[in-house]
């Protein structure tokens, strides 16, 4: 039975990590970005909630009186 000749498998994943890098750099270098984006200012609407308008106090077990 012959053996895995792994001799070119450090050249091969070596050239591919160096491909893939290749492929984003010029992916990435051909995206617009912009230089200084304008800040929107949107109101925020604030929702009532029915804990909001009733007082509540939680008392811990430790917290009363023995």
């Amino acid at each position: 039975m012959p053996q895995l000749d792994t001799s070119t498998w450090l050249t091969m994943i070596m050239s591919m990590f160096l491909v893939l890098f290749i492929i984003f750099q010029l992916k990435i270098s051909k995206h617009n970005f912009y230089f200084n984006p304008e800040i929107l200012l949107t109101k925020t609407q604030k929702q009532n909630t029915p804990w909001e308008t009733k007082w509540t106090k939680i008392y811990l077990p430790l917290l009363l009186p023995q």
